[in-house]
């Protein structure tokens, strides 16, 4: 969830680190820190700081100089934020300086045994234990005594360790969490994530599981947990720096929603095929007769992408006429799941990290299944891990809660469906038919957003709602849990999502004035049935905003969206919801791109 930063060169480090930690404040920012120090300095020197980038950059001395370092933005696991539960963790004598992204499972246990040995912690954090391990090792050389302390580890790690004896270099390691390096000319970076890297250079290597690397300021090095060496290949990132700018905007949010239908362009470019009727898809690594013996699909994904998975399935239930469904993958490991083989399991995570979802990979894989991830980071773990997918080429997407991936996760959904369709029963008429309506999207997106100023109007009737229902009928549904779970992450307001025909069945006793209801009420087969659920709410006085291809004569305000093929209508019915939330949040006053006890990636169970 933490954001790390390190470097080793001739620069002077510590401007280079609170840059680098500025990117990566989205995945951590409830405190920070940096430890930095130099060939011929005689130690290390650190500060810290409880909350924003901000408030370390005003801590840092003006004699705070040194041309190797390691820095840390933190989303909390254990203990409160606080100066001193803030990374870097420094050990008694000074000596050794670690940051970390994970959690050590047995950190409890580690800690009694070290503290019946006389150590002393400073912090209530577990990441304090790798340090004393690290300090407390006799081993002769860094790598070593890194090596000692992760034998005894459990849990996830991205650390980046630096010792004093050995200044002219930064040990790294990776275990569940991102560890990534940066090549540069005669200098060398280390993040955990290429946001804090391509300002300084495209040329990166992403550490596996169970990988260290030694970064010195002319070369680097990668060899496994138990020494052996292994082959690096530096891969050139496809995004610019300009992509983490907010190119006039206000907030990133804002942006991002935005540049959804420039998104969307870029994950259907090069992939329609008029001449059959269908997509390419080439990474799958799937032929046709493999995928017509495909008898079910289980989409897995945590959060947003739990809800875009939600529609994936209905779009491959509908146009490939094959079982689908979608469950957290947060639950789906813990349940000692039937892992069929003629099943096709689909992992979803706009950052291709998220460990719940990648940790259910692992156990897939394990026992044999065929597995295929809908992930927006090229390199990215889940894809490393998976036999083959789709990339969704949203481009970076900074503020903590996801718009646009979650758009062109869906989009790259409805492109799987129509190519397993068109392999199965999905006709040439229905495919061409398909096809429209997705070149129609971007055209579409932009009308959306140019209705900005209407929906800012209404969002501000709502603003002071204490809570607010989202309903919407199969394909309706998951838009309406999407909507529910931006609302509550920028604006606080706690608003829950239900099936319109459930209304009847226990939530209909919450209806009242001071209790809006988003319907989502598209044109197609069940328009009637939604209109009844509107008649319900009515009756009850309750106040109604809906997003209908039509105005809606019982709804107290209607956002209407351009109508596409039904299904791809849930692509559009999600973009006024967005910035439903935004401006309702915006007019709250709330911190839009990193809203309270949440961070962008999650690497932690």
């Amino acid at each position: 969830m933490c954001g790390i930063v390190g470097y080793i060169g001739k620069r002077d480090v510590a401007p280079l680190l609170l840059e680098g930690l500025a990117r990566l404040e989205y995945r951590g920012y409830d405190s920070a820190g940096m430890v930095i120090t130099s060939p011929k300095a005689a130690g290390l020197k650190m500060v810290k700081a409880k909350g924003r980038v901000r408030d370390l950059e005003a801590k840092v001395p003006k004699r705070f100089t040194g041309t190797t370092g390691i820095a840390h933005t933190r989303w909390a696991t254990h203990g409160a934020p606080s100066d001193i539960n803030s990374h870097p963790h420094l050990d008694p004598e000074n000596k050794v300086a670690v940051v970390h992204n994970g959690i050590v499972d047995n950190a409890q246990e580690l800690r009694a045994k070290l503290e019946a040995d006389g150590v002393v912690f400073a912090s209530e954090t577990d990441t304090e234990v790798i340090t004393h391990l690290v300090a407390r090792s006799q081993a002769e050389t860094l790598e070593e005594k890194v090596r000692e302390a992760l034998k005894v580890i459990e849990g996830t790690y991205g650390i980046a360790v630096m010792h004093a004896d050995f200044n002219d270099r930064i040990v790294v390691a990776r275990n569940g969490s991102p560890v990534i390096l940066g090549i540069g000319e005669k200098e060398m970076l280390v993040a955990s994530d290429v946001a804090a890297l391509i300002a300084h250079t495209r040329q990166v290597v992403t550490l596996n599981d169970g990988e260290m690397a030694t970064l010195k300021a002319d070369d680097f090095r990668t060899y496994t947990v138990s020494g052996a060496s292994t082959t690096a290949t530096p891969e050139t990132v496809e995004w610019e720096a300009a992509s983490y700018d907010m190119g006039g905007h206000d907030t990133y949010m804002h942006k991002e929603i935005c540049e959804q239908p420039d998104a969307v362009d870029r994950v259907l470019r090069g992939r329609i095929d008029d001449r059959f009727s269908t997509v390419h898809l080439g990474g799958l690594n799937l032929d046709a007769r493999e995928a017509r013996t495909i008898r079910r699909i289980k989409i897995l994904g945590c959060g947003t992408s739990y809800h875009a998975g939600l529609i994936g399935a209905g779009l491959i239930e509908s146009m490939a006429r094959i079982p689908a469904d979608a469950e957290p993958a947060s639950e789906f490991r813990y349940r000692n799941p039937v892992v069929d083989p003629d099943t096709l399991y689909i992992a979803v995570s706009q950052s291709g990290e998220t460990y719940d979802v990648l940790a259910a990979v692992q156990e897939l894989k394990r026992k044999g299944a065929r597995v295929l991830g809908v992930v927006n980071v090229v390199g990215s773990a889940i894809a490393r891990e998976a036999d083959g997918g789709v990339y969704v080429h949203a481009g970076p997407e900074v503020c903590v809660v996801s718009t646009k991936c979650f758009t062109n996760t869906v989009t790259a959904f409805a492109l799987l469906a129509l190519h397993l369709g068109r392999i199965r029963d999905l006709s040439v008429t229905d495919g061409k038919r398909i096809i429209e309506g997705l070149r129609k999207l971007p055209s579409q997106i932009e009308e959306i957003l140019k209705t900005e100023e209407q929906i800012k109007e209404i969002a501000a009737e709502y603003a002071g709602a204490q809570s607010m229902m989202f309903i919407g009928r199969v394909r309706g549904y998951p838009v309406a849990l999407e909507a529910s779970l931006k609302l509550k992450e920028i604006s606080y307001i706690h608003a829950e999502a239900y099936p319109a025909s459930e209304l009847k069945h226990g939530p209909l006793a919450l209806i009242e004035p001071a209790l809006p209801t988003i319907a989502i009420v598209p044109d197609d087969d069940l328009l009637e049935k939604n209109r009844a659920a509107l008649e319900e709410i009515k009756a009850r006085s309750g106040r109604i905003l809906a997003v209908a291809h039509q105005p809606q004569a019982k709804a107290d305000h209607t956002i209407v969206v351009p109508k596409n093929e039904d299904e791809l209508d849930p692509i559009l019915m999600g973009i006024p919801l967005q910035l439903l939330a935004y401006h309702t949040a915006l007019a709250m006053g709330r911190d839009i791109d990193k809203p309270r006890n949440l961070a962008k990636s999650v690497t932690v169970e």
